[in-house]
């Protein structure tokens, strides 16, 4: 008969054997956290011209994510090592998307809560940062192994500064909400266009809705977006305007749409500003200095001259083609276009609907030459000779 002794035994060591393991288990759980943010801080602290600051991380490991708090990476002077605020986060979520795992696709997804962009005027410009845009990858790759099939922004915000004006710019777009889905087409559709931005912002008490459909996946930039900011009001803007144009604004508000498409190496699309209501001299100016007054009459006598009576507002049509490495902007055409708005008729407050992935290749449509057109373009024959030849040129380009 087998002894009690030996299986007690047996079973004393596998009960050891399990409390070790969920000791290590725990132990493990427990040191993760500052082990990931050990490796995070050491990582933002050895980029290239940035350094950046991890506070805290946080593991969900039931549902495969793990959150940074507190993150900042500023740029830093080559020369002097002062640090110059670049981007900064409250929140960063990380994790697996589920839904995509369900398609059979092993994607991430992030979430970025109140982060905050700024690029400042000489040391954190817009060109500087896009060279350095293998440096972010490689950290986003650090950080996120998996392809980032979606991301989405809450409560962001843009800022462009500039430190050495008096006094200080701050031009913002704050509220901002950026969701971007299906990036590496893990839903497959079957669409030339299977992924999707959409984003919206407030700007000085007007508001921004940005639409974009892309193939991310193309080798060539292949999207098709179109974008609105309605209502600016441009008095909130005077420190701007005074600095940069060295006038101000009494009344006024500002809207831009734009339209964009792309593929094969080619784009086409328009961006129409329409300034509103403008007053630019009035009472407020009495206690100018007198060449500021003269530039603020011939600003404001310039609105007036290109003003439409009817609609009481500045616009102008800028149609923007050609190709990402040559890019070509009609100037005489954004000059007959704020013309035309002037004397002839008002263009409407909205997108047109004219530009779309198919209509890349497709040549602009060309207005009937007006009378103003053809009396600065030397008459129709003339005019149209002209409009030939741009339209040679631009054959040309795309064959060359």
């Amino acid at each position: 008969m087998m002894s009690k002794r030996p299986r007690s035994k047996r079973r004393g060591r596998v009960w050891k054997i399990v409390l070790i393991t969920l000791a290590v288990l725990i132990a493990i759980r427990i040191a993760l956290p500052y082990i990931v943010l050990h490796y995070a801080n050491k990582t933002l602290a050895e980029m290239d011209g940035y350094y950046g600051h991890v506070e805290d991380v946080d593991l969900h490991i039931y549902r495969g994510a793990y959150q940074l708090d507190s993150l900042y990476i500023n740029k830093v002077d080559s020369a002097s090592g002062d640090q110059t605020e670049f981007f900064s986060s409250r929140m960063i979520d990380l994790s697996v998307e589920w839904q995509a795992l369900f398609d059979g696709k092993i994607v991430g997804e992030l979430e970025f809560q109140k982060p905050k962009l700024v690029f400042t005027k000489d040391k954190a410009e817009l060109t500087d940062v896009a060279k350095d845009t293998n440096d972010f990858r490689k950290i986003l790759k650090d950080f996120m192994p998996l392809k980032v099939n979606r991301f989405e922004v809450f409560n962001g915000s843009i800022h462009y500064t500039d430190e050495t004006a008096d006094p200080k710019i701050d031009i913002s777009l704050d509220s901002t909400h950026i969701l971007a889905y299906n990036l590496t087409n893990a839903e497959k559709s079957g669409d030339t266009l299977p992924s999707t931005v959409t984003a919206t912002a407030y700007a000085y008490e007007g508001s921004l809705d940005f639409k974009m459909k892309l193939n991310p996946l193309a080798e060539d930039p292949t999207f098709d977006l179109e974008t609105e900011m309605e209502g600016l009001n441009l008095v909130l803007l005077n420190d701007y305007l005074k600095t940069y144009g060295n006038f101000d604004i009494n009344k006024g508000t500002f809207g831009l749409y734009t339209e964009f498409a792309a593929k094969e190496g080619k784009f086409a699309g328009y961006v129409k500003p329409i300034i509103k209501d403008l007053d630019v001299v009035g009472p407020e100016d009495k206690d100018d200095k007198f060449f500021d007054k003269l530039w603020e009459g011939v600003v404001g006598g310039a609105g007036v001259i290109l003003k439409n009576p009817k609609k009481d507002q500045v616009a102008t049509k800028v149609p923007i083609e050609g190709e990402f490495s040559n890019t070509s902007i009609d100037t005489w055409e954004a000059v007959f276009e704020l013309l035309k708005n002037a004397f002839i008729q008002a263009l409407l407050p909205q997108i047109d609907q004219q530009v779309n992935i198919e209509t890349v290749d497709e040549e602009v449509e060309e207005d009937k030459p007006g009378l103003l057109k053809h009396v600065f373009s030397g008459g129709d024959k003339d005019a149209k000779d002209k409009r030939k030849e741009r339209r040679e040129e631009r054959r040309e380009k795309r064959k060359g």
